[in-house]
């Protein structure tokens, strides 16, 4: 019989050999690194942004998935616990928002209207937080929306598609998403939040999705397509894993 092995221990170090794997869970799908080790048990090791499973040779990647399949509530509460909370946004004078992977500083300015940017400043109206909010989430939308128009322009011709229609997203766990239909240039939902982070992480993911509409699986010819683009994919997925789960809550 298999033996098991559960470890969430962070003095486990991390292996940077392997291969990377996707298995449909319950409740969606775990990308996971996959270990060949000396060992007599299959281990499940969760980091702090990877879960990792080691095993040895004789035991099947099936064998593999089923165990993380049966262990996946356990895994979900041990990722959880890995990542720190994201912090609140206090909606007050001084208060640093992420933007374009640097930070504006909120400053009142009595007069003002809409939120709107000046050098590192988002200017907001003084003596009206309780506006702040609902301005700043207007400003940053029409100014994701903005740079996302401008990006799916840059990239379409480099893949070789049709402009698609482009719309926002608010999803909490997907920076973008592609439909595509028979006769049309298809359709992009690309997460508002990118705003925040550096601007070549909104290029990673506008090729990402402008790949699908080429190839609308996860196969080695999609990643090739996206690769052709954008060479430094691996480490963009990463990054924007790392700072994505470290954005505060607006």
């Amino acid at each position: 019989m298999t033996q098991l092995e559960l470890q969430f221990n962070s003095d486990v170090p991390r292996s940077r050999n392997g291969t990377l794997h996707l298995v449909k869970l319950g409740t969606g799908t775990l990308q996971y690194r996959f270990v060949r080790a000396r060992r007599r048990s299959i281990g499940i090791f969760v980091h702090r942004d990877e879960v990792e499973a080691r095993a040895p040779r004789y035991v099947t990647v099936a064998e593999v998935e089923a165990f993380l399949r049966e262990k996946e509530r356990w895994i979900a509460r041990r990722v959880a616990e890995a990542m720190p909370e994201p912090r609140r946004l206090l909606w007050s004078e001084g208060e640093m928002l992420p933007l374009f992977g640097r930070t504006a500083r909120l400053t009142a300015l009595p007069g003002a209207g809409a939120a709107h940017l000046r050098d590192d400043h988002l200017v907001l109206p003084a003596g009206d937080f309780s506006r702040w909010r609902a301005l700043t989430l207007e400003w940053l939308r029409a100014t994701a929306l903005g740079v996302f128009h401008e990006r799916v322009r840059h990239f379409a011709p480099l893949l070789d598609v049709r402009v698609p229609s482009i719309g926002l997203s608010n999803a909490q766990t997907q920076w973008g998403s592609c439909w595509r239909t028979r006769g049309d240039a298809g359709r992009i939902l690309l997460n508002w939040r990118l705003v925040h982070l550096p601007q070549h992480l909104t290029d990673y993911v506008v090729a990402h999705e402008l790949a699908h509409l080429r190839e609308l699986n996860h196969s080695p010819q999609f990643w090739a397509i996206v690769a052709g683009i954008f060479p430094a994919y691996p480490e963009a997925r990463r990054e924007l894993k790392r700072l994505g789960a470290a954005l505060p809550v607006l």
